[in-house]
């Protein structure tokens, strides 16, 4: 009869009976066998095996005689964890036990070629056990650890290779890895011993480089060295005959080279050396140099390595290479930038510039990093500044250069080594940097690869609406940004050159040799970045030519493909260009004009590309719309909102959106033409012409009959009613206050009239009935109207909405209807951004509506804490939002706390506590947070008021916060642990003085 996987467990975990190899491997393989119906069982049975306190007794055991690899890894890992958690409690005989059957092992796996090629997965786990044990050991119970293994090493060239990959491990263990698993003094120790010892590793190390013909052990005892390299003495680097023999025996050969180079990186790569030192360093720099051009010619293609037909090995060393030059020139600039070694300097940069080129991100990755330092470096000491601003819309961020080190010009350097004799030059540096055109091949190459910036998607939300979404955070935003201050670096160094290479790349557009969408992108996104780098003129002269060519790039090209990208870049080049825009109205107007015209053209991307731009202008140069220009009857802006209904006509509801985002910006502008400033209410009411009717109709035929409102193209019409309201509130900030003043009551009834049916739906088809597409489309709905009183909240100020106004007259008929709803619904009909409004209506409005804060937290606490409380995954966004509610009234409403219920601070602590014992790293955060200013809050109110809730929940709190900070979940809370820990036991000690007890 078969046993079953469970029943088979059950022998295992039971203590009376002797462990079974045999059953082990049968759950193991049923564990690792995906179709077999008891794998869950299996997997659960090997966790609470590996779990039970006496596993560990029997891994020998399950490694002799296991005939499963995966089975003899479960012995091994169960021997680990005793290694890691019980090892100081175990008596001297098993521990010492333990440390002879693992190197017992080790070797006789490692006793021939075949034997260590079979075992080598096993083999390497068993040295990541030896390697545990010796963080627990060494020095002082095996302080023969280093020599033996060395001594042993000599004896196998195979047993050496494996001795080299544990001396690795120790290294990676103790200098990479040690910070989170070993005690700071214990790190002392690991690091002074290896320290102590190294001479023993450093002779075994060199004796293989030099007697040794084994391949294998060679390229192991290469790796083991560059783990070493960070942080040896440096008398075994410059003193030795190392780096010599690195470079020319090693580099030299192709099978070696790629592991030489890494270990001359790490060398190259080290900052601060003592300047005796420095003649060694540029010998190394020069040893590589000479020995690079025997292996990649000036004149050979690094990029073919990167092609299909290329190989990985040739793809890795020209990756480390460019960390080979990057980490030097970083470290080391100033030692080879003189005139005897300036053609060296300029042979490693070419080799940079060219190596920058290979069609392989990472790589370019690496480059841009040096470049944008070097760029900055360069400007910096060149001009006697601090880094430039760049302007334009996109480049909003200001920059500043790190300094480290002093340079010319009064300006400090941010690169390493010491300036030699004769410095500073007597022509500046960037002459040096000139010579073979280095610095124009670096904007070249800035030039060709310019990353996409900012991006918007339009994308479909959960109701099926499209929507835009911003993207800001990507990858490819964060290298354009950086691209983007290179080239505005190199710019300042000479426009002339940015501008000559610009325009001769765009002379291969027009005339067809390197045209492609693609091609024409890259290049208008890198004549955008340098937005603010040229002087006034200068900027216009360019900016002319370009327009210039992409207009009459446009008439020659054929089909609207071709036509609509050419127009899409010539908006996106103007676009960046605000300072220029804002000299000439009339180019300003005739783009919006022509911006007009694109919102009419249906081809793919051409309307979002419309008001895309608009809006970024509208943004930057809001304030020429307002003003009346010379030789025009009136500002421009009322010419515009008479003319809406016609420019919206063919746009999509999202584009509508951005438009009336856009107008409602230039509303926003207080210092225009006196008749726009007393003008503001009036034109922003013609703005709303068109939503407000289609409100109006709404509201009457829901006033005739009710059920109108709940029809699936109301419930959207009224989405994209509150959405359009929503934008133009967010950009003209408290002027909105007009609009919404006419629409508030009905918004409101809305907002309760949406609910009711939700509730009546959920009645007749439970929890279900949240998943039916006219309830989720009604939701959407109660969210946008959420959205919009946030925002507006959020935007309100003087003159228009003082806060007191929006505190007395517009909070206390929003709170019933909101709250009501809130408290009534199924949690999963509870919508987070309720929590939101609440916590931005706090956060605004602070002690102007204290008075309402127990309402809120009575009708909120209770239910969102039963949804958040079952487990640490559902309802994410109620989390957040709710955690944003209580800091908020922590911060600027806490005497309301002491106003509720005594019994309901129960609930605020142990929310916090729950907070701060989340998983989620920014929800936990938030509570240790909220808990800090919770106290020193409770510290300043009246004895009589905080001695109960010290006496309630200090001791609890003690007791959180340790179990918190000795688990592994919250380690990055470390510091706000210890201080909440240091305020809880002040007060304890206080309590114990003269004061009344705390606990």
């Amino acid at each position: 009869m078969t046993t079953s996987v469970a029943e088979a467990g059950q022998r295992l975990l039971q203590d009376d009976q002797p462990f079974d190899v045999a059953v082990l491997d049968g759950i193991v393989a049923a564990a690792y066998e995906p179709r077999h119906p008891e794998r869950a069982t299996a997997n659960e049975i090997l966790m609470k095996l590996r779990e039970k306190p006496g596993c560990w007794q029997a891994a020998d055991q399950i490694i002799e005689k296991s005939s499963l690899p995966q089975g003899r890894y479960f012995g091994l890992m169960a021997l680990d964890d005793a290694i890691n958690t019980r090892w100081k409690i175990l008596p001297e005989g098993q521990r010492t036990g333990i440390k002879n059957f693992i190197v017992n092992k080790i070797i006789s796996l490692s006793k021939d070629e075949e034997s260590s090629m079979r075992e080598r997965t096993m083999i390497h786990q068993m040295n990541k056990v030896l390697v545990s044990i010796l963080k627990q050991e060494w020095p002082h119970n095996w302080p023969s650890f280093i020599g033996d293994i060395c001594g042993a090493s000599k004896n196998s060239e195979i047993l050496c290779e494996n001795n080299m990959h544990i001396l690795r491990l120790l290294s990676e263990e103790v200098f990479d890895f040690s910070k989170d698993s070993m005690t700071t003094a214990k790190i002392r120790t690991l690091k002074e011993s290896l320290n102590t010892e190294f001479a023993e590793i450093f002779k075994l190390c060199i004796f293989v480089l030099g007697a040794s013909s084994r391949p294998q052990l060679i390229s192991a005892t290469l790796r083991t060295l560059k783990a070493f390299l960070s942080w040896i003495p440096l008398g075994y680097l410059f003193e030795t005959d190392l780096i010599r023999t690195l470079i020319e025996r090693f580099f030299a050969a192709a099978q070696f080279r790629n592991a030489a180079l890494e270990c001359l990186t790490e060398i190259a790569s080290l900052a601060d050396l003592e300047p005796k030192y420095d003649p060694k360093i540029i010998q190394l720099y020069v040893g590589v140099l000479q020995a690079l051009g025997q292996v990649v010619p000036p004149n050979a293609s690094l990029a073919s390595a990167f092609e299909a037909t290329g190989r990985e090995a040739d793809q890795t060393f020209v990756r480390r290479l460019a960390l080979f030059f990057s980490g030097f020139f970083k470290a080391h600039l100033r030692l080879v930038e003189t005139r005897e070694q300036g053609p060296l300097l300029l042979d490693g940069l070419n080799y940079l510039v060219r190596i920058s080129a290979v069609p392989d991100n990472e790589v370019f990755q690496i480059c841009l990093d040096f470049w944008h330092a070097f760029a900055q470096d360069l400007y910096a000491t060149e001009t006697g500044r601090s880094a430039p601003r760049p302007g334009g819309y996109g480049n909003d961020d200001t920059f500043e250069p790190p300094v480290t080190s002093e340079g010319p010009g009064g300006v400090a350097s941010r690169f390493g080594g010491r300036a030699p004799e004769g410095w500073p030059p007597a022509d500046p540096r960037k002459q040096l940097f000139q010579h073979g055109g280095l610095l124009s091949q670096a904007r070249l190459v800035m030039i060709s690869r310019m990353a996409k910036p900012e991006e918007v998607l339009v994308v479909e939300d959960e109701n099926g609406e499209i929507v835009r979404e911003t993207f800001k955070d990507t990858e490819a935003i964060v290298q354009h940004k950086t691209m983007r201050e290179t080239l505005v670096y190199l710019t300042h160094l000479n426009y002339d050159d940015t501008e000559s290479i610009m325009l001769d790349k765009l002379a291969l557009q027009v005339d067809g040799t390197e045209w492609s969408w693609a091609n024409l992108n890259t290049l208008c996104w890198a004549v955008g970045s340098i937005s603010g780098a040229m002087s006034e003129d200068e900027e216009k002269r360019f900016l002319v030519t370009v327009i210039k060519d992409l207009l009459g790039l446009c008439e020659v090209k054929r089909g609207k493909g071709n036509k609509a990208c050419i127009a899409s870049n010539i908006m996106y080049v103007v676009g960046q260009y605000p300072r220029f825009l804002r000299a000439h109205w009339k180019f300003l107007k005739t783009v919006v004009n022509k911006l007009f015209e694109f919102m009419h053209e249906l081809h793919p991307g051409v309307q979002d590309m419309a008001c895309d731009t608009f809006l970024k202008i509208a943004q930057k140069c809001k304030r020429k719309f307002v003003t009346q220009q010379p030789a025009e009857p009136r500002p421009f802006v009322q010419d515009l909102v008479a003319q809406l209904p016609q420019i919206i006509s063919d746009l999509e509801p999202h584009q509508v959106h951005a438009f009336y985002e856009a107008t409602a910006t230039l509303l926003s502008d207080r210092g225009g033409h006196p008749s726009v400033g007393q003008q503001r209410p009036e034109l922003l009411r013609r703005l709303m012409t068109l939503p407000n009717d289609a409100w109006a109709r709404v509201t009457a035929d829901a006033a005739r009959d009710p059920s109108t409102l709940t029809r699936p193209e109301t419930v959207r019409d009224v989405t994209k009613i509150v959405r359009t309201h929503a934008r133009v509130c967010a950009s003209c900030g408290p002027l909105y206050v007009t609009q919404l003043g006419g629409i508030y009551m009905d918004l409101l009834n809305v907002y309760r009239a949406y609910s009711r049916s939700i509730s009546e739906a959920i009645a007749a088809h439970g929890d279900l009935a949240t998943r039916h597409q006219d309830v989720r489309s009604m939701r959407a709905a109660k969210r946008e109207i959420l959205r919009l009183l946030s925002t507006f909240v959020e935007k309100c100020g003087e003159p228009e909405a003082p806060p007191r106004l929006v505190a007395e007259s517009f909070v206390p008929p929003l709170l019933e209807p909101v709250l009501e709803d809130y408290a009534q619904a199924v949690p999963a009909a509870r919508d987070s951004d309720a929590l939101l409004l609440l916590a931005t209506t706090i956060d605004k409005l602070r002690e102007l509506v204290s008075e309402q804060v127990p309402r809120v937290l009575e009708a909120v606490f209770e239910p969102t804490l039963r949804m958040i409380t079952t487990n640490f995954e559902d309802f994410p966004e109620h989390r957040l939002a709710f955690f944003k509610l209580l800091k908020a009234t922590n911060t600027h409403c806490f005497a309301a706390l002491f106003a509720i219920p005594p019994e309901h601070h129960k609930l605020v602590v142990d929310s916090v506590v729950w907070a701060f014992k989340h998983t989620e790293r920014t929800v936990a955060e938030t509570g240790l947070e909220i808990l800090h200013e919770l106290l020193l809050n409770v510290s300043q109110v009246p004895d009589a008021a905080k001695q109960p809730f010290y006496r309630a929940f200090v001791l609890p709190l003690i007791q959180d916060v340790l179990a918190v900070m000795t688990d592994r979940l919250h380690k990055s809370g470390f510091k706000m642990h210890a201080t909440l820990l240091r305020h809880l036991f002040h007060l304890v000690e206080a309590g114990g003085g003269a004061g009344p007890p705390v606990v």
